[in-house]
């Protein structure tokens, strides 16, 4: 008989190379799913880190393995760390997503690094990874992949909404699971907000005090990425061939393409709300990441639709995705589908991950 309690470790790293994101979590079924946050934590990369990760995508393939051990090395002692600063004992897996480096659907490849059994064998703990290769093999996107939990942990939202470094939507239609990215977010708006010597755009300020460019913002929107079909999903690789040429042809100042591309952004996310809605009909709508606190972003995004959107609390808005690649393990663990066809396009609903024992 099948455990119904499971204990694990959900490590994310997203494409704003912010950090590295640990949420250690209770799920356990009954009729249904539920989860318990347990414990919550950001481990920061150093700036080396971060250039260093934003460099790879240029590597050759023996300088990429290379960096991938390096990683797998760095993840595994920044793991051991949380494991033992906040003294966890009850562990069934760690599931790990890895370090997107590139990702190419189209082409059949996509890379995570950190997937290796180093990750066990320094931690002393069964390891789930590497949740995207099998999808791809199977013609599919191999992203989006949280839309598994968004359907058995947030299935009270019509929209699941998630705003990282790219925007992504999950919602249920006809039965079936529907998830894509939307747009380039937060890896375009750091960049730039990087120029004016800031991090990033607290709460839109920058994005709000200045007016979009309207040339700009027409050539955004007429990029043919977003009136393509679904499943489709965005890479660093497709916005350093889309989206930052244009913008510096452009010429304008940083804080010019900040507020230009945030509306274009809030366009983007709302048209699809628009769609969507029947009529004049309220939806329940939930939004995490890192975007979730960008306030001008979400106010225009409801001015948009007509839409409210609900935050929730700061550790689901921050840890949602760690979150959900621990379901991904647990679902992995139990040998249960835990990536949807509908999806990611692969043929068939599948049982993802690579398992590492000590």
């Amino acid at each position: 008989m099948q455990a119904s309690d499971y204990y694990v470790i959900g490590i994310m790293s997203g494409t704003s190379v912010d950090g590295i994101d640990f949420a250690y979590a209770k799920f356990y079924k009954d009729s249904s799913w539920h989860f318990e946050l347990l414990i919550t934590e950001t481990v920061a990369y150093s700036q080396q880190w971060q250039q260093d990760l934003r460099d790879a995508i240029n590597y050759n393939e023996a300088d990429l393995k290379a960096f991938d051990d390096q990683y797998t090395k760095l993840l595994a002692d920044v793991t051991h760390d949380f494991i033992t600063r906040n003294k966890i004992v009850n562990i069934d897996a760690i599931c790990s997503h890895g370090h997107t480096i590139l990702h190419q659907p189209q082409n059949g490849r996509t890379y995570q690094i950190g997937n290796q059994r180093l990750l066990a064998q320094q931690t002393g703990y069964r390891v789930i990874c590497d949740f995207r290769v099998q999808d791809v093999e199977k013609g599919g996107q191999g992203a989006p992949l949280v839309p598994i939990g968004d359907r058995f942990l947030f299935s009270e939202y019509d929209f699941c909404l998630n705003i990282g470094g790219f925007a992504n939507i999950s919602f249920e239609d006809n039965d079936e699971r529907i998830a894509f990215d939307i747009c380039p977010t937060n890896i375009v708006l750091n960049h730039y907000a990087q120029k004016t010597g800031l991090e990033y755009d607290k709460d839109g300020a920058i994005a709000a005090a200045h007016k979009p460019n309207e040339v700009l913002l027409q050539k955004l929107n007429a990029l043919p990425f977003y009136t393509a079909p679904f499943p489709k999903s965005l890479g660093l690789e497709w916005v350093k061939e889309n989206i930052f040429p244009l913008i510096e042809s452009s010429g304008l100042s940083p804080e010019i393409v900040i507020a230009t591309f945030t509306e274009h952004m809030a366009q983007q996310i709302a048209a699809i709300f628009s769609l969507k809605a029947k009529s004049k009909e309220e939806l329940k709508i939930i939004a995490t990441g890192g975007g979730a606190f960008n306030k001008h972003l979400i106010r225009r995004i409801e001015i948009l639709s007509q839409q409210k959107i609900t935050i929730p609390q700061k550790q689901i808005v921050e840890f949602k995705e760690a979150l959900i690649f621990g379901f991904m393990g647990v679902l992995r663990l139990r040998n249960t589908n835990n990536v949807l066809r509908s999806v990611t396009g692969a043929i068939e609903d599948h049982c993802s991950g690579k398992i590492f024992l000590t």
